[in-house]
């Protein structure tokens, strides 16, 4: 089969200004719920951010939103990944949700701040008991020559921390990306797809745009 013959039409909602909320997270989380609710996604909270390294490459990768609010959108991660160490370089990123079951798509454009160590610290120590000495056994983004070396850290990590609490490691984190802008895409018929764009204005608020397809 020729892949370029694969193609749908789209057409089952539709977006218009007079349906958006005045305050891009407030739409967002309308949507976000959408998702939740229609089981359509086994991870409904997925969503790729992008990132570019010293040469200007760039790089993405799909993580999980952990949490939201006006001030933007959070995740967690090994500090001494590769998309931290891009970050450090270069905080502009992009994270982008594809929820397409539903025709929908959000594109979030902006800069990635650091999450002060008390907050890391409570979602650390409330995540399942294997997820936090995993944390401690990967060095993640680094080379290694065999899975069963990863399962053996795994396994070193268990037993050094079999009794009492998995403790915050040092070169675990989190970030916020504050955004500049936020696009919603809705899939409408022949391609003619309804964009609208909010854009961070002088004073903190919003202004919205539509685009074209």
């Amino acid at each position: 089969m020729d892949i370029a013959d694969i193609r749908r039409q789209y057409g089952t909602d539709q977006l218009s200004l007079e349906q958006l909320a005045k305050h891009p997270m407030d739409q967002f989380q309308h949507w976000l719920d959408h998702a939740i609710d229609s089981k359509l996604f086994k991870d409904p909270t997925a969503m790729n951010i992008a990132t570019v390294d010293e040469a200007g490459m760039p790089s993405s990768r799909i993580v999980l939103l952990k949490q939201y609010d006006q001030q933007g959108f959070v995740f967690y991660t090994n500090l001494e990944s590769n998309k931290a160490q891009q970050i450090k370089h270069n905080n502009q990123v992009c994270l982008h949700f594809a929820w397409l079951g539903l025709e929908r798509q959000v594109i979030v454009r902006g800069i990635a701040e650091k999450l002060p160590i008390a907050q890391v610290t409570k979602y650390f120590l409330s995540r399942p008991q294997d997820s936090k000495l995993a944390a401690w056994a990967s060095e993640q983004s680094k080379p290694i020559a065999a899975r069963q070396l990863l399962e053996q850290a795994f396994s070193q990590m268990k037993n050094k921390f079999s009794k009492g609490e998995v403790p915050l490691p040092s070169f675990w984190g989190g970030y916020r990306i504050k955004p500049v802008s936020i696009e919603f895409w809705q899939g409408r018929e022949n391609r003619l797809h309804d964009r609208f764009i909010y854009h961070v204005d002088e004073r903190g608020g919003f202004s919205i745009e539509r685009l074209q397809p």
